[in-house]
């Protein structure tokens, strides 16, 4: 049984870093997805971007489930509503899409996921609030800048948006996304740098990712 949406959010409010991965690797994916958990990540999101995407998070959701259960597992790449309902049923819980689907808004409330789609525009944004979006994924990241973030926050001071593309895994690109006023940022690729996942150093994305945490933590402190 999915997580329900409010321990989603609740998890990604304690520790907002949510990484963005894909490999067609089951096994290599699980290492990955240890590696974040021990540096402190409990939302992970993996992407449907590849064939047999359906057949690695079948194996993700067994692993997460059976070692490490307070961890929320979601997909991300989702365009339709037929997409949902298969990882819906596969077990995630939770949703992140590139764009705002209606249909994909109506099968997350009707089956009371958690639902973060992608919006770029502040007609967007408030569009994908309308459908019920607690939070909204803003992407790309670094196409609108820090400095989007902080005009958006006039008008729309209680929305809350995660950024991704463009974070980079440091404490000055935390400290600029989160002072704009950002509630959880997404990280892909520059978490996990090619070289490092190809040789197997996980324990190195486990220190580059508890460090993240740790400065977030100050910064949530100040």
């Amino acid at each position: 049984m999915a997580l329900a949406p409010h321990i989603v959010y609740q998890t990604l409010a304690a520790a907002p870093i949510v990484p963005v991965f894909y490999n067609a690797d089951p096994n290599l994916t699980c290492q990955i997805i240890k590696a974040c958990y021990e540096g402190g990540i409990r939302a992970f999101e993996f992407t449907n971007r590849g064939q047999n995407a359906k057949e690695v998070f079948k194996v993700l959701r067994e692993f997460i489930s059976t070692n490490y259960p307070d961890m929320a597992l979601g997909i991300g790449t989702i365009f339709n509503a037929a997409q949902a309902e298969e990882f819906i049923a596969l077990g995630t819980d939770f949703i992140v899409q590139p764009v705002t689907s209606a249909d994909v808004a109506e099968v997350c409330n009707a089956h009371q996921l958690a639902w973060m789609p992608g919006a770029m525009t502040v007609t967007e944004i408030y569009n994908a609030t309308l459908l019920g979006a607690e939070i909204v994924k803003v992407f790309p990241g670094n196409v609108v800048g820090s400095g989007y973030i902080k005009a958006l926050k006039g008008p729309m001071p209680h929305v809350k948006v995660m950024v991704t593309g463009g974070v980079e895994p440091t404490p000055q690109s935390l400290k600029e996304w989160f002072s704009a006023g950002v509630t959880a940022v997404g990280i892909g690729s520059q978490l996990f740098p090619k070289a490092v996942v190809e040789t197997g150093q996980f324990e190195e994305i486990t220190h580059t990712i508890s460090s993240l945490i740790s400065y977030y933590q100050t910064l949530a402190t100040t």
